[in-house]
């Protein structure tokens, strides 16, 4: 089977971004949500402190109780009791009266400023005040931190740790995510062997299988890997059908002249297949099909031209099945040398960021350190053949 119709990148991405998939929403303790994506705006639903309290240790006062005290004339109060953190204060404060308070406890009725210890003198059931205060003094007020209704975080923030803290801090125990895309991953090819098998002549070890699989966690995702298909049809279809149990499924490699037709072939007998090669270079032997509903994709086997069209394609549908943004990512760099490049033929240029110069990796697709090397791709379009040293391109990167 023949390329059915090279087209091009934009056409590829536009088939992609109208396939009938949303992002579904779940529900996960906060214990599990470490590393997830919002998928609603949160506002506090209290005060942060919830009640006024003192911010050290000392003694809770009425401050204008204290606005004459000096040296040559303190202030004598009468201590009626003592609040300790956690407890809820029984104590109102009437005139020229004090009570021990310990940092964070709740600030008693009557009082509105605390003396620190240090500078109070302590005398049986008396304190001696040598310095006036003043109104909240030693105090933070209920909501000074937070005040209850304040938008905490937005739809689409990945919670870190700090984010995680900061929903602890307001009482949140659970909150709604977006769903990680399930995606099965599969590498073809009888060349192919899993890493620790024993390396015998004219095998080479899988790359795409992990690296596809941790591009897709880096994502977001969750990934499963199946393994390696054979070059045969009972052996690949066995594999999409399995990966037909997750939400997409992505083939890559297969290193006979027949595989790639014979992938095609499954795809169409099972489903349909919309995009039968896309003109780029490298990456124009890719396969985008839909089985069920679900996507599927056919990607090339060497491991930059795999990389490089997993990022272009796949990407931006698992961002946005995350409530992300379908459209990759592109950030501008000067090119450190001369390139010269394909007229006709979209090309994409593996770079190496070095500050603001992007550094052009020549060794071809077929290295593998070609993308090991590589921070990203410029996007060469087809009417370029030159592109000077020092010109501005964009970059986009290989990270996510």
């Amino acid at each position: 089977m023949a390329f059915l119709k090279v087209v091009p990148l934009e056409e590829a991405l536009k088939i992609i971004n109208s396939l009938p998939l949303k992002p579904k929403i779940e529900e996960v303790a906060l214990e599990e949500a470490l590393g997830r994506i919002l998928a609603e705006d949160i506002n506090s639903p209290m005060d942060v402190p919830p009640f006024d309290r003192a911010t050290v240790d000392g003694y809770a006062v009425r401050s204008q109780d204290t606005w004459n005290a000096n040296e040559s004339n303190p202030v004598v109060l009468k201590v009626v009791g003592e609040i300790h953190a956690g407890e809820e204060p029984d104590i109102e404060l009437g005139e020229g009266e004090a009570a021990y308070i310990s940092t964070g406890a709740v600030l008693p009725k009557g009082a509105d400023a605390v003396i620190e210890f240090e500078i109070a003198e302590r005398k049986g059931d008396e304190v001696i005040i040598t310095k006036p205060t003043y109104p909240q003094a030693g105090v933070m007020k209920a909501g000074a931190d937070i005040p209850k209704g304040t938008l905490l975080l937005k739809k689409g923030t990945k919670l870190g740790f700090k984010e995680t803290a900061l929903l602890s801090a307001v009482g949140i125990s659970k909150v709604k995510v977006f769903a990680k895309p399930k995606v099965a991953v599969i590498s073809t090819g009888n060349e192919v062997i899993l890493p620790g098998e024993e390396l015998k002549p004219g095998k080479i070890y899988d790359i795409n299988g992990r690296a596809v699989s941790d591009a897709v966690r880096e994502l977001g995702g969750e990934a499963y890997f199946l393994g390696i298909a054979g070059d045969n049809e009972e052996s690949l279809r066995e594999k999409i059908l399995e990966g037909l149990k997750c939400d997409m499924v992505i083939l890559s490699g297969g290193a006979s002249g027949g595989t790639r037709d014979l992938t095609a072939s499954i795809i169409e007998e099972l489903g349909e297949i919309k995009v039968h090669g896309i003109a780029i270079q490298p990456g124009k032997p890719t396969i985008i099909g839909v089985i069920d509903g679900k996507p599927i994709f056919g990607l090339p086997g060497y491991p930059t031209s795999c990389l490089t069209n997993f990022t272009l394609l796949v990407a931006p549908l698992i961002r946005k099945l995350l409530g992300g943004e379908f459209e990759t990512q592109r950030i501008k760099k000067k090119l450190a040398h001369k390139v010269f490049s394909v007229k006709g033929r979209r090309q994409f240029l593996p770079v190496k960021i070095e500050g603001e110069i992007a550094k052009p990796i020549l060794k071809g697709s077929g290295a593998v350190t070609s993308f090991i090397e590589a921070d990203g791709f410029v996007d060469i379009p087809e009417n370029v053949e030159i592109l000077e040293e020092g010109e501005e391109v964009e970059v986009i990167l290989f990270r996510f």
